[in-house]
């Protein structure tokens, strides 16, 4: 059962309970001392983000090694920060986050990309196997007077992107210099299995897969022949469906520095979508 905004605030009222909740996430409730070597219960510093032994004085800080290191941003505010990216489909915004969170527009930018990347460390990259379909696609790129800026072409000036998902399971993506085979096949070497069926339109560089070990079919989408059998590329061109509403819609415009966050956060929303009321959960128990 998803968690409820009245759910979030009875679990987490204060940043005292946060903070008991990511000491107990990540050390239990008796550990060793690092310092003294004895096992037991650390109690809490009330002046200090930290817990202390109760035989030496030695400290920890809970809060190093996660996204909240450095912070100044209650600890609150960043577990509901992370509680609305994940009960939303399309993302959060930075002016969102500022209006919801009454902090600065740099606080909000800050904490989004802080939550993206630790979304993309969480979700991580394995393996594909059985079944896998593979697509570039091309993100951004500035509209000046209602025309796209930048040069002509296959992607104008927008940022390359390549995807692979294993049908029925997970998808890894990656931002590419271009749509080559030397940019985007080493993707594939990587995370897809020898012997995978793999599943592409027709653009030439994935003409070398099967010379790499792979079961190759291509869609014919120049004869608009977009399913034939077991042979489409619908589920990835779905996720860069999603990924390119939400860009349009909640953010308007991504920056190609950027961009690579934005896909760790869409391929952990997908990579979950059969369990979404976990989403919230799994993050705040994998510090």
């Amino acid at each position: 059962m998803a968690l409820t905004v009245t759910d979030f605030f009875r679990k987490f009222p204060t940043d005292d309970a946060c903070l008991d909740h990511l000491w107990k996430v990540r050390f239990g409730d008796e550990i060793e001392c690092g310092k003294c070597g004895k096992v037991g219960k650390f109690y809490r510093l009330r002046k200090e983000l930290a817990y202390s032994c109760p035989r030496c004085g030695h400290h920890i800080h809970p809060m190093v090694g996660t996204p909240f290191e450095r912070s100044r941003t209650p600890l609150q505010k960043w577990f509901y920060a992370i509680y609305l990216f994940t009960t939303t489909r399309h993302g959060v915004s930075a002016k969102e986050l500022q209006r919801q969170l009454g902090v600065t527009y740099k606080t909000a930018w800050r904490m989004r990309h802080e939550i993206r990347k630790y979304m993309a460390q969480v979700d991580g990259d394995g393996m594909l196997d059985a079944h896998v379909e593979m697509d570039e696609a091309y993100i951004g790129g500035r509209r000046v007077g209602g025309k796209q800026e930048g040069k002509t072409g296959r992607g104008g000036d927008k940022a390359i992107v390549f995807g692979m998902v294993k049908r029925e399971g997970e998808v890894i993506t990656a931002v590419v210099a271009s749509a080559s085979k030397k940019d985007m096949l080493p993707h594939v070497a990587d995370h897809v299995v020898p012997g995978t069926h793999v599943f592409t339109d027709e653009w030439p560089p994935y003409k070398a897969l099967p010379g790499m070990g792979y079961s190759h079919k291509a869609v014919s989408h120049r004869a608009k022949r977009y399913v034939e059998g077991i042979d489409h590329v619908k589920t990835i061109e779905g996720f860069w469906a999603i990924l390119q509403r939400s860009i349009r819609g909640t953010h308007v415009w991504v920056s190609p520095k950027h961009l690579s966050k934005y896909l760790g956060e869409f391929e952990y929303r997908f990579n979950i979508r059969k369990r979404p009321a976990s989403m919230f959960y799994r993050l705040l128990t994998s510090f």
